[in-house]
This record gives structure tokens, C-alpha cells and sequence, in this order.
């Protein structure tokens, strides 16, 4: 009885240290956090291998991830696949539909993404830009020139022979029989040269008053008139905004594909360059306290932790077994 006893005994018993060397095994690689010391001697194995070689461990992962997970080439085929690519015309296509029933106003949209201090900041910035430009070609001198000479080019039309002639009927006829003396002595191309005399001094006059108005209030016209249009522009709603553009909202959806294929394809390198994916991973490492790395680890590998536990008994198992055999054999 007692020999059958130890067959089974035997199996069991190396099953069970089988079980607890793996499992003392695993949490060693974790525990303890810190070096531990007996009246100044270091006990050996602390602390755990995690903890003791947490910065060449983050150093390695760093490494690892960027160069082989998160490369360029990996993740251009993955960016610019047919896949991804399906994705960003499909989300550019259903915002776009989305805004053609949008009955937001411009501005009621943009406080979505912006303060209405951004707002207000964007609308300004825009009004100085427009008006400053604006303002320093309606300043150059040349502007009143050619506005007085094509005013006055549009008064000479008006006054050629018949016009003139039209001109003195309409003044006889306020003043009564004036006509037929006005017209006998004058007649129509009299007045006609007599305005051709009065063209250049007159066109002179026009343009040095448009010019000065132009320099004192073109700033304050050309910014009221910008304003105006701005608040138009941010009351309109968007779903009015965009009614008849369907053409150029199909343009759109390519656009959009053809900056992205562009960004991901000319300047994927430099990203990947500035923003240093081993280095965020290494630091991230560092970071994180002992007990969330083992507990990050425990969340992902779990099952596969439990079973290197339970292969250490089953290993304890039969190795118990084949002793107790080899006993029997003898």
C-alpha cells in the first residue's frame, strides 16, 4: 500500500514544485520592486529583472518598434493602401453630405474647432490683410487718374454734338424762349468744343479729389466694405454655402486623397524624423512605475503567463512519473 502510495505521491509532488518553481519564477521577474539588503549585504536577485533592467529593456522596445513596426515603409504600405485610402474618401464624402443639410450658420460651424476669440481674431486678420493690400494699390496716384479719365471719357460721350445739342433743348426749355436764340448763337458743337476745352483741367480736378479722398478714408471705406462682406460670410448657413458646388465638392474628395498621398508620401520620413517613435517609447518606459509595466504585461499576456505556470507542473508531473517508473523498473 505504501509503495502504491508513493507512485502517486511522486507525480504529484513534482507536479506541485513544478507548478510553484514557474509561478516564484514569473513573479521574480517583477518582484521585488527594489534591491533589497540584510545588514548590508545585497540579496541576491533583487530586485526583480524588470525593475533591475527597466532602461535597457525600454531602450531595447524603443529600437525595436521603430525600426521594424513603425518605419516608413511599413507604414506607408499601410497609409497608402487601397484599404486606408477607401476609408479617407468615404469620411470626406460623408462629412461633406452631412454639411449640404447642415443649417449651422458659418460661425455657429466654426465654434465646433474655434473659440470666438479665434474667430474674431481670423476675421480681423483677414480684414487687415485685404484692406492693406487693397488700400496701397487704391493709394498709388494712378488710381484717381484713371478713374477721372474714364469718367470724364464717359461725360465727353455724353456730350458730343447731339448730346450737347440735347443739353441746350433741356436749358431752354426750364427758361422759356431762350431756345432759339441759345441755339442760333451757340449750336450743338460750340458747346461741344467748349467742353472739349474744359476736358483736361476737369480730369485733373477729378483725380487730385480722388486721390486725396482715396488717402484720408480709403483705409476706413475698403475695411467697412470687408467687415460687411465677413459678417455676411460667417451668418450664411453652411448648407446655403455649399448649394450649386457639387462639382466642386467632388473635386474636393480627390483633393483631399491627392494632399494626403502627397503628405504621407513626401513628408512621412521627416514626421517619423521629428517626432522620434523609439525615443517616445524609451521615455514612456521610464516613466511608467514597476507596478503598471506588471500590470500592463499581466493585462496582455495573462493566459500565456497561466499556462508557462501550469506547464511547469505538468513537466513536474512527468518527470515525478518516469522517476517512479525508473524505481519500478529496478
Amino acid at each position: 500500500m505504501d509503495i502504491q502510495m508513493s507512485y502517486i505521491v511522486a507525480p504529484c509532488l513534482g507536479g506541485l514544485i513544478g507548478y510553484i518553481t514557474n509561478d516564484i519564477a514569473i513573479r521574480m521577474l517583477f518582484h521585488p520592486h527594489k534591491a533589497k539588503y540584510i545588514m548590508g549585504w545585497h540579496v541576491p536577485f533583487t530586485p526583480g529583472i524588470i525593475p533591475k533592467e527597466k532602461g535597457r529593456i525600454a531602450e531595447a522596445i524603443g529600437g525595436v518598434i521603430s525600426e521594424n513596426l513603425m518605419n516608413k515603409e511599413v507604414l506607408e504600405k499601410y497609409l497608402l493602401s487601397e484599404d486606408m485610402i477607401g476609408k479617407l474618401r468615404d469620411a470626406v464624402m460623408d462629412f461633406i453630405d452631412t454639411q449640404k443639410r447642415n443649417r449651422e450658420t458659418v460661425r455657429e460651424f466654426l465654434r465646433h474647432y474655434l473659440s470666438e476669440e479665434e474667430i474674431a481674431a481670423i476675421s480681423n486678420s483677414i480684414n487687415e490683410s485685404i484692406t492693406k493690400q487693397t488700400y496701397s494699390k487704391l493709394s498709388d496716384s494712378s488710381v484717381g487718374d484713371k478713374v477721372a479719365h474714364i469718367a470724364i471719357d464717359h461725360l465727353a460721350n455724353k456730350f458730343s454734338i447731339d448730346g450737347a445739342q440735347e443739353l441746350l433743348s433741356g436749358i431752354s426749355g426750364a427758361i422759356g424762349g431762350i431756345k432759339g436764340m441759345a441755339a442760333g448763337l451757340f449750336g450743338g458743337s460750340i458747346v461741344a468744343k467748349f467742353l472739349g476745352l474744359l476736358r483736361e483741367p476737369a480730369e485733373h480736378f477729378l483725380a487730385k479729389h480722388i486721390n486725396d479722398m482715396l488717402k484720408n478714408n480709403g483705409a476706413e471705406i475698403v475695411s467697412n466694405m470687408i467687415d460687411g462682406e465677413v459678417d455676411s460670410f460667417l451668418t450664411t448657413p453652411v448648407c446655403k454655402l455649399l448649394k450649386g458646388h457639387d462639382e466642386q465638392l467632388n473635386q474636393a474628395v480627390n483633393t483631399t486623397e491627392s494632399i494626403y498621398r502627397t503628405v504621407i508620401s513626401e513628408h512621412l520620413p521627416r514626421i517619423l524624423e521629428s517626432i522620434d517613435i523609439s525615443k517616445i517609447v524609451r521615455e514612456r518606459i521610464n516613466e511608467m512605475d514597476v507596478k503598471e509595466t506588471e500590470k500592463l504585461i499581466f493585462q496582455v499576456m495573462d493566459k500565456e503567463l497561466k499556462a508557462i505556470v501550469w506547464l511547469g507542473a505538468l513537466l513536474g508531473l512527468i518527470m515525478g512519473s518516469l522517476n517512479t517508473l525508473f524505481q519500478v523498473l529496478q
